[in-house]
């Protein structure tokens, strides 16, 4: 991840957690969605950004919202590895987890390099070879 979308999501996070401590839930979610059009092609952030919405979908005891929260926090994992996560989408139950949306205009800037298809040759890359030397060590 690159430095000033780093910033830019941990902003996004503070802001949001901020806003959770003081129990103002929209604003919270406000900020938990654009953290998460930052953060979703990176495992931690995306799984982080995910969580949190949780947690504010079970303060909010709002079934719907956690229903799809705890499907999407299972989902990061293989999103992850093959690169599905759909540009701009700000990940809430209120929305397809496979839509991509249009991306806030003062977001655009930190994910001009975006490119899902680049994403999962990388991971295939990384991530073939690893396999690979797994099943090696568990067969032998």
């Amino acid at each position: 991840m690159n430095p000033n979308l780093k910033t830019a999501w941990a902003a996004e996070m503070s802001r949001a957690r901020t806003a959770y401590a003081a129990r103002e839930d929209a604003l919270a979610l406000h900020h938990l969605e654009r953290a998460h059009i930052l953060g979703q092609r990176f495992f931690l952030t995306h799984w982080s950004t995910h969580w949190w919405m949780l947690k504010l979908g079970f303060r909010r005891s709002d079934r719907r919202e956690i229903r799809g929260q705890i499907v999407r926090l299972a989902a990061v994992i293989p999103g992850y590895i093959f690169g599905w996560v759909p540009k701009g989408n700000t990940g809430g139950a209120d929305v397809s987890a496979i839509k991509p949306m249009a991306i806030p205009k003062d977001l655009e800037p930190l994910l001009q390099d975006y490119s899902v298809s680049r994403d999962v040759i990388v991971r295939i890359l990384i991530l073939g070879p690893l396999t690979a030397l797994a099943l090696f060590v568990l067969i032998r």
